[in-house]
């Protein structure tokens, strides 16, 4: 099998914006025209969004007229009252992984299409959801869809985004394997949200403190199940053998942790013109996040620790000073150490498989791309 190798020694210091957020970053800054100049992976991930965008299209228009206008403004296509827009939207990085999953074992790439469909709905519906959650005014650049249309409005929009996702898959071929692998990555997601937010009420240190690894089952489930999912419900829908989906799978979900610590470097010492998120608001906010827990667990953390249990949230002074001893402590190298072996671990499980070499190719090339920030 021939590709270019997932080469994790170059990852840079501050690795890949994950998923989240560049769904925060400005809409010019994540969706470029694509040219024949353009990267390899931004024509890749394009060819696979171009090829799913309408049978996703007609899927939301398959909805209440009303809930319907609400998925095309989270998806940036109209703005509030219908008007049509055109606004920025992701890299579409699941539907890509679900077209590659479904060519990469040999099969056409229009059998991953209900399966790419289905994992951007269920991502959007999430993004709805996690907007209420941690009251995020804005996605996108523009007013979330809970703030533009209502709570109660945004909640059934998200809900209705969760059904039709199940539906697409359950009207495929194998639909029955297919429905299972969709809703056990959708149990996944929802096991980690709530871990994540549990976290939020446990403390620093101590015995109840929450720990590394922990964590990192917490961002397999919040942010790998999804990514898993796309690979192996493409493989799945285009008749890939059990073992195959399994280990694509897994990949995903390393990825998804890779991703999920990446956010956390960056929510720390990211520029924010590039991710879309004021620099240190995930330590403003308390969030546990893998560099400060790293931190935490290392030797001397004590004056970190009394910064972060203080009855109030950080000021400047504060924040710069947690952030500092945060990186003294080694918890922004242990945060990229640990991205990059889960990167190594993805790029292991896919140099196991019989992939198609062309397509195994291009995965590669968008894995390889996101990790050093190429697209």
């Amino acid at each position: 099998m021939t590709s270019t190798a997932l080469d994790v020694s170059t990852v840079p210091a501050v690795v890949t914006v994950s998923a989240a957020a560049a769904d925060r970053a400005a809409p010019e800054d994540r969706t470029p025209p694509v040219t024949p100049g353009s990267p390899p992976a931004a024509r890749v991930l394009h060819r696979c969004r171009e090829l799913a965008a309408p049978a996703l299209a007609e899927a939301i228009g398959t909805l209440h007229p009303w809930v319907a206008e609400m998925a095309r403004y989270a998806f940036g296509r109209c703005e509030v009252g219908g008007a049509p827009a055109d606004h920025g939207q992701g890299k579409g990085v699941r539907q890509a992984l679900a077209v590659l999953g479904a060519e990469a074992v040999r099969g056409p790439a229009e059998a991953g299409v209900p399966a790419a469909v289905a994992v951007e709905l269920v991502h959007v519906f999430s993004l709805l959801h996690d907007d209420i959650m941690d009251g995020d005014a804005l996605r996108r650049g523009r007013p979330a869809v809970w703030k533009a249309y209502g709570t109660g409005p945004a909640v059934l929009a998200g809900d209705a985004l969760f059904a039709l996702a199940v539906e697409t898959v359950a009207l495929a071929p194998r639909s029955g394997s297919a429905v299972r692998q969709l809703t056990s990555a959708l149990g996944d997601l929802v096991r980690g949200q709530a871990d994540d937010l549990l976290f939020a009420d446990r403390p620093w240190t101590g015995p109840d403190a929450v720990r590394v690894a922990e964590y990192e089952v917490m961002a397999e489930r919040k942010t790998g199940a999804l990514l898993g999912c796309a690979l192996a419900l493409g493989a799945r829908l285009a008749g890939a053998p059990d073992p195959a989906v399994t280990a694509l799978d897994r990949a995903g979900r390393h990825l998804g942790v890779a991703f999920q610590i990446a956010d956390d470097v960056l929510g720390i010492w990211g520029d924010p013109q590039v991710t879309g998120k004021p620099v240190h608001g995930d330590l403003r906010q308390g969030k546990k996040t893998l560099p400060v827990l790293a931190a935490l667990g290392g030797a001397g953390y004590g004056e970190l620790a009394e910064l972060l249990a203080a009855p109030h949230s950080l000021d400047a002074a504060g924040v710069r000073r947690a952030t500092a001893l945060v990186e003294r402590a080694g918890g922004r190298a242990a945060a990229v150490r640990e991205a990059r072996r889960h990167l190594a671990a993805a790029e292991a499980l896919l140099a196991g498989l019989p992939l198609a070499p062309g397509p195994a190719a291009e995965l590669r090339t968008v894995l390889s791309a996101l990790a050093d920030r190429a697209i």
